[in-house]
């Protein structure tokens, strides 16, 4: 009988890797973390570029259309990224003992057009060949992989197949859902007609968070994720980044500052509230009516949304929060300086929403029953080793 290889998940940050070892559940097809896990810090990889910065988007994004032209930067910090990765697996292949292993893997960015690499990113390297590299590595230290690496995944769609398919995940029992990851970044995940739905696939007609531009006329992203309230907080307290996390002063203890009455934190969370307070209308607005242009675009050349799309009329049965932003929202004193204020104003961009109907509003009433916080931490790291499976399986 064959042994089914060992599935690993890899969920590719930008500042470390994390690598789990991923359970299926055969009595009722779910997912499951598994015991053994192994996190590495591109920092701690020789080589690493502290002072990394990366291409302008712009540039990244018109040579993506002609001919990506990596910088020597980019290419040494690419090799640090594949060694951490592979660190990361072997790692796991030596806790177990399986010395065969089954890969997926979620990355941010825009992917080439093999999917086995990095054409576009905002925090980090262009990786064109990243697989190729990976896989060659994981050769050398006598891994055997089980397929080749098929694509790399969107963070995003992965906090979604997490979700769907763990035996945690809050889109379980659910038909139509949202899902809004804050960590590094920002993770959009949809649910919709009971079928997992792209934001990639729907950008006709509605945009990923990082899209958009923030109140302040910055990109969304950077003040609804949990390093972008961080760095708001940073601004206005007039401290560094390095000073903040050697104090370990993080969006947690920003809150415990913002209820100590801290001017600059309680600056902070009105500025993450009001935004995330409309981008959650935005999406319940776009879902039932279609795109109102309640945002303005990072991009002013993006094309105008429109409105039609299969899914019109529709509402959502739950609202997940998720990753570290979820961690917030349950945090005690962030249940109080956040959760609580975003819900009201929700609530009231809703109740007095001159685009939604009477039903609509109707079934919003209480945003506490439909919002929800997700439990999977590592939930891109599930949906990455899921879609493996489910790509060799199905």
């Amino acid at each position: 009988m064959q042994t089914e290889p060992l599935l690993i998940g890899i969920d590719g940050g930008a500042t470390k890797v994390s690598a789990w070892e991923i359970a299926y559940n055969e009595s009722d097809s779910t997912f499951s973390l598994g015991n053994v896990n192994s996190t590495k810090s591109y920092r701690e990889i020789s080589g690493y570029i502290p002072d990394f910065k990366p291409v302008d988007i712009n540039i990244q994004l018109k040579e993506r259309d002609t001919k990506i032209n990596c910088t020597s930067e980019e290419l040494q910090q690419a090799k640090v990224y594949v060694e951490a990765c592979s660190l990361a697996i072997n790692e796991i292949v030596k806790k177990t003992g399986r010395n065969t292993v089954l890969l997926g893997i979620g990355m941010p960015g825009l992917k080439t057009n093999d999917k086995r690499g990095i054409a576009v990113v905002a925090n980090g390297p262009r990786m064109t060949d990243y697989s190729d590299m990976l896989e060659k590595r994981l050769k050398s230290l006598d891994i055997d992989l089980a397929h080749p690496v098929d694509h790399l995944g969107s963070d995003a769609d992965y906090c979604g197949i997490g979700e769907n398919y763990s035996q945690e995940g809050l889109f379980r029992n659910f038909t139509d859902a949202y899902y809004l990851g804050g960590g590094t970044g920002v993770a959009d995940a949809m649910k919709l007609n009971g079928e997992l739905v792209t934001f990639d696939n729907s950008k006709d007609w509605i945009a990923k968070t990082w899209e958009m531009k923030s109140i302040e006329g910055i990109s969304l992203e950077r003040v609804t994720s949990v390093s972008g309230i961080q760095k708001t907080y940073a601004e206005l307290a007039g401290k560094t980044i390095e000073e903040l996390n050697s104090k370990n002063i993080y969006p947690l203890q920003i809150s415990d500052l913002a209820k100590d009455g801290d001017k600059a934190a309680i600056k902070t969370y009105q500025i993450v509230n009001q935004n995330l307070a409309l981008l959650l209308y935005e999406r319940i607005v776009t879902l039932n009516k279609g795109w109102h242009k309640l945002f303005d675009f990072v991009n002013p050349n993006k094309p105008e949304l429109t409105q039609e799309h299969p899914y019109r009329k529709k509402v959502f049965d739950v609202i997940v929060i998720g990753q570290r932003l979820g961690e917030l929202f349950d945090y005690k004193t962030g249940a109080e300086i956040v959760k609580k204020p975003v819900l009201d104003m929700l609530n009231d961009l809703i109740q007095n929403s001159d685009i939604l109907s009477d039903n609509v509003k109707s079934h919003y009433q209480n945003p506490d029953n439909i919002i929800k916080t997700s439990k999977l931490r590592e939930a891109p790291a599930l949906g990455a080793g899921i879609d493996a499976f489910l790509s060799i399986h199905e």
